[in-house]
């Protein structure tokens, strides 16, 4: 290995720690509690080092969003593969979107709360994003309807899973009436 490519390695590797360390704390404290100075600390490198790597903390958030992206995209056909026809691949669809969110709430907030300076719905956004819409349209597009754009009903889907939650994380929903909300949302939406 040439010591540019070590170099490039290395680079790579701190820019993962950064990544990795951001989400954990703010996971464990919020995004409020996710600055410079703070990273710095706890990867026991300089703030220029993190500044090599991203100009601040809306492109941490952006890096955070796009790992985030890939890994619901996984999660989502993971769950949709294992389903046996179109109803349950989306009943098991939303309810892992839901879990990815619940489980997740500092990635999510990276994702779609929070500006990470990521375009969405344009031709320049970015390929985990573009991937994590059509993990939704894979499963959706066959529940549309007759008539229905398939990316418009899953857009209008996805924003009702969003508003789920979203809302139960806040309080606004009881959580124990998700199934039903789910089963609810499946089939008054989709055309089965």
């Amino acid at each position: 290995m040439s010591l540019q490519e070590r170099k490039q390695r290395e680079r790579a590797d701190r820019a993962r720690l950064i990544v990795a360390t951001a989400r954990e704390l703010a996971e464990q404290q919020g995004w409020d509690a996710v600055t410079t100075r703070r990273l710095a600390e706890r990867i026991e490198y300089s703030q220029p080092v993190l500044y090599s790597h991203f100009r601040g903390k809306r492109e941490i958030i952006g890096a955070v969003a796009l790992e985030g992206a890939a890994e619901m995209a996984a999660a989502l056909r993971a769950a949709t593969a294992a389903a046996d026809g179109p109803r349950a691949r989306v009943v098991a669809l939303a309810r892992a979107y839901l879990d990815f969110a619940e489980h997740n709430p500092a990635v999510y907030d990276a994702m779609f709360q929070l500006d990470g300076g990521l375009a969405f719905a344009r031709e320049d956004t970015p390929a985990p994003l573009k991937d994590a819409f059509a993990a939704l349209l894979e499963s959706l597009a066959e529940v549309a309807g007759e008539g229905v754009h398939p990316a418009l009903f899953t857009e209008t889907f996805w924003a009702a899973l969003h508003g789920l939650a979203t809302l139960t994380r806040a309080g606004r929903l009881p959580p124990e009436h998700t199934g039903p909300r789910v089963e609810l949302l499946v089939d008054r939406l989709a055309v089965l």
